[in-house]
């Protein structure tokens, strides 16, 4: 199949998902991982209306970003953020950081906003599935991490992302994403300042539909769009 239909279909998938959950398509952002994709590819998938790209990898951002402005809406950071890449980051304005996990981390990205006057939105990273191998804050230590880093100024809490387990287990996968909404609800239930619920980060190729399901409102996908990666 084509780029073109493999993004029809994800859409018709997205659609098809969200009128079972009672909810409208519309609301929800199809975030194109294009990590190991050329500058070609990424561009033809821009031409075939995907508006919003997300890269794991700062050096390699920094190898694509420059050269795509202006041709998409928004640039999403998703992978790890390591403290020594903010500034490489930064120079590539993404819209949406997914991935702070540390205080140590939002601390410092915050020096580097203040020194150049700027402004970031990011998500908090949970570890819903409880793997030692995956990122993330866990679910008990994700509102005190929020208390703390919402009193950095030039940062914006803007909401949540997870990663599921790669499993075909459909209950181990729903349970984790049902487990940062509710985390999602609580938080804006306590009313944090500088802090709004606004994303729900969570669902990738193998698992966005239940995602959608249980309240997603930007999900990531990469092989579904463009195939197996060819590391």
């Amino acid at each position: 199949m084509s780029l073109y239909e493999n993004i029809e279909k994800i859409r018709e998938r997205i659609n098809k998902a969200a009128i079972k959950a009672n909810r409208d398509p519309v609301g929800i952002k199809l975030l194109t991982v294009t990590k190991t994709q050329s500058i070609e590819t990424i561009e033809e998938a821009l031409s075939n209306n995907i508006e919003f790209i997300g890269e794991n990898k700062v050096q390699e951002a920094e190898d694509k970003i420059p050269y795509l402005e202006n041709k998409f809406k928004e640039f999403h950071f998703i992978g790890h953020l390591q403290s020594n890449k903010i500034k490489k980051l930064m120079k590539l304005k993404p819209d949406l950081i997914h991935s702070i996990d540390k205080y140590s981390t939002a601390n410092k990205l915050n020096n580097y906003l203040k020194q150049n006057i700027l402004k970031q939105d990011i998500l908090i990273e949970v570890n819903t599935s409880d793997e030692e191998s995956k990122f993330g804050v866990t679910p008990d230590e994700t509102i005190p991490l929020i208390r703390s880093i919402s009193r950095l100024e030039n940062i914006r809490i803007k909401g949540l992302m997870t990663i599921s387990m790669f499993t075909s287990d459909e209950k181990i996968i729903r349970d984790s994403f049902i487990k940062l909404r509710k985390l999602f609800n609580d938080i804006n239930a306590a009313e944090i300042p500088n802090v709004e619920m606004k994303y729900l980060s969570m669902g990738m190729t193998n698992d966005f539909e239940i995602a959608i399901e249980e309240g997603a409102n930007i999900i990531r996908i990469g092989t579904a769009i463009f195939g197996a990666r060819n590391y």
